[in-house]
């Protein structure tokens, strides 16, 4: 595997991991299933190649790439994962939105180049934030509800690795479906893109 490919493993499947003589970073990803799903292997080259799995959402401040590393491209019962890189000092995940009907999420901050530290939010209301935090390289915020906008240090990049969690197998696993904060909801979510079709 080179980095940012995916793995898709079968529940009751074992793996071995091997690191090469570089090492590597692996981030496991889980969710209870009743069915069982296939083997599935995601090259990162893949997704570089598919508009519906990689494309750029938003403009300046808010403008970021795209990567659905695990999802329509993929048979799962509730896992849906990929990578975003927002271009440095712009706001991510805006405008601000939530899917708590549908999905839980969790960030993992991964591959941020200094400074490297950023603001990342949690608000269940159009109030305030219930969760404000710094993240730094290889902190993970886990956002189970509320709007979640976060935004890069002036000339920082906040990448992150976005990890989700349908809460139905097979009926709530969508990218794209979610609600955006009203008072920013007139440019739709950005996300549009990557919904299946």
């Amino acid at each position: 595997m080179a980095p940012y490919d995916a793995l898709y493993v079968p529940r009751d499947s074992e793996v071995e991991v091997r690191p090469s003589d570089r090492g590597c970073d692996l981030a496991e990803v889980a969710a209870p299933v009743e069915r069982s799903y296939p083997l599935q292997f995601v090259a990162w080259s893949d997704v570089q190649r598919d508009p519906g799995l990689h494309f750029t959402a938003g403009a300046p401040p808010t403008e970021r790439k795209l990567n659905i590393l695990l999802g329509k491209n993929v048979e799962a019962g509730r896992i849906v994962a990929g990578v975003t890189f927002p271009a440095p000092g712009n706001w991510m995940s805006w405008p601000p939105h939530e899917h708590a009907d549908m999905l839980e999420e969790a960030y993992l901050y991964i591959d941020c180049p200094p400074p490297p530290s950023a603001s990342s939010s949690s608000t269940p209301t159009r109030r305030a934030p219930e969760l404000a935090v710094v993240v730094r390289e290889g902190d993970v915020v886990l956002m189970p509800r509320g709007y979640h906008p976060g935004v890069g240090a002036p000339g920082g990049s906040l990448n992150f690795l976005w990890m989700m969690a349908a809460h139905r197998e097979g009926i709530d696993r969508q990218f794209g479906v979610v609600n955006v904060q009203p008072d920013y909801a007139g440019g739709g979510s950005g996300l549009e893109a990557g919904r299946a079709k």
